[in-house]
């Protein structure tokens, strides 16, 4: 995800790669990296995904359910903080594709000279330790094809980077008979999952597969990738869309937003958490004026968007 900042002094044309098309963007003097602040925001974070990794470690190992008190283990920490090298390949899993995600983001935005952050990340005591990432964009984009460029960039390099941490994980589970009805929390299962369970696994439910903590964490960010990539405002889907669409991607995203209440009801509570959040924070789009054809290379890698989209999505990500 990013955000679009407002103040602006000059405008000029860049070198334009072979396949930009033209584009104007506004020029401000780049403020410093704050290093100190994206490296503090990065360790707070290692720590709190380890701590609920270290969890997760500790009920695989005894073959027991997740439980929620498991991501409370930070007196643990403080008496014994030995305890948090249990939860790394869970944090450095995770940290690593979202760290993927983003950057994708970051690197394509330098190519097209746009002034650009590097990510920020969130952490919170939740299920997962974090809500993520971002980067902040400082500068206008008013090309489709360099709006269209920098929001699939992200999604595309988190979904590779995922990959192997998932095959790897899946094949590390154990079977359980009954363990995902067992705890506290009901984790979904989006298609990527549930095709490598069936091939590493065959015949077995998947509500009797022990994900590994490595699987957990590449689960994360299969969850990330989905939600980004829904086709709603400034989410990575959005830019996306809007590309094709132009300013008639509001209406889509009002009519996702909506449908988040019955899913509300019928899937998980989480969807009323996300239907908030955006409707306060994420419906807004610059407005783009550009006639440039999309082209069929970038109509070819929308389809591997929504690709990546269905395969990932699940309805009850968390019940």
């Amino acid at each position: 995800m990013s955000s679009h900042g407002s103040r602006f002094s000059e405008y000029r044309i860049p070198e334009l790669p072979p396949d930009a098309g033209i584009y104007t963007y506004a020029e401000q003097s780049e403020p410093r990296h704050r290093y100190w602040l994206h490296f503090l925001l990065l360790f707070l974070t290692l720590i709190t995904t380890s701590v609920v990794g270290a969890g997760l470690s500790a009920r695989f190992a005894a073959g027991t359910p997740f439980q929620i008190e498991d991501i409370y283990g930070y007196q643990q920490v403080w008496l014994h903080p030995a305890y948090l090298l249990t939860g790394l390949p869970f944090s450095i899993t995770l940290l690593g594709v979202l760290l993927a995600h983003e950057m994708g983001h970051f690197w394509t935005a330098r190519y097209y000279h746009v002034n650009a952050s590097l990510p920020y990340f969130l952490p919170v005591p939740t299920l997962i330790g974090t809500f993520g990432a971002f980067i902040r964009i400082r500068s206008a984009i008013v090309s489709k094809r360099v709006l269209f460029d920098i929001g699939i960039a992200g999604p595309i390099a988190g979904f590779v980077a995922l990959l192997l941490p998932l095959i790897a994980g899946v094949s590390l589970s154990k079977v359980i008979p009954g363990i995902a009805e067992n705890g506290d929390v009901a984790f979904g299962t989006p298609l990527l999952v549930r095709a490598l369970e069936w091939m590493m696994f065959p015949g077995v439910p998947e509500s009797d597969i022990y994900l590994h903590p490595v699987a957990r964490a590449a689960w994360v960010g299969i969850l990330a990738t989905a939600l980004n990539l829904l086709p709603i405002g400034q989410l990575d889907g959005g830019h996306i869309l809007y590309a094709f669409l132009g300013e008639r991607v509001k209406y889509t995203s009002w009519l996702l937003v909506a449908a988040f209440i019955p899913m509300g009801f019928f899937f998980a509570y989480s969807w009323w958490f996300w239907a908030i959040l955006l409707l306060f924070f994420g419906m807004r789009h610059p407005s783009i004026v550009d006639y440039a054809p999309i082209g069929r290379a970038r109509t070819q890698l929308a389809f591997f968007a929504l690709f990546m989209l269905v395969v990932c999505f699940t309805p009850s990500p968390i019940r």
